[in-house]
């Protein structure tokens, strides 16, 4: 499972809600994740739910721009280029079907919380960390 899905794709969930801290935005999860419905996309008004929510969905491999035929070079990207935003483990509902888990081990559940799908002005760090290589 992708953790940082588009609300369109197949079968996507809502993994988190992101939230405003001292350190950036933070993923904060929620206890089970819930399928992304049309009720529940409106409750962002006309705010873009990618900037509210984080998604989940069923990855799709060669369909994706980070998928190289055998591992997500976002996942292995993040865990190279950004630094820990968590000390302990964080609590995650999708772990054990998590392609970052499963490709990158905790050193990427280290990183999750500060992924954003969506991000207006990235970091110059998250911008080569969400970048694939041409």
């Amino acid at each position: 499972m992708c953790p940082s899905a588009q609300p369109d794709m197949e079968d996507s969930v809502v993994l988190g809600v992101l939230e405003d801290t001292p350190d950036g935005q933070r993923l904060t999860w929620i206890e089970k994740p819930q399928p992304v419905t049309t009720q529940l996309l409106s409750l962002t008004r006309e705010v873009d739910p990618r900037n509210v929510f984080r998604f989940a969905a069923r990855c799709e491999e060669k369909r994706c721009i980070h998928f190289d035929g055998k591992d997500c070079q976002l996942a292995t990207r993040i865990v190279q280029i950004l630094p820990r935003a968590v000390e302990a483990l964080p609590a995650c509902s999708i772990r054990a079907e998590c392609r970052w888990y499963q490709q990158e081990g905790k050193a990427a559940c280290f990183r999750c919380p500060q992924v954003i799908t969506h991000l207006e002005n990235p970091s110059a760090q998250m911008l080569v960390a969400a970048t694939p290589p041409q």
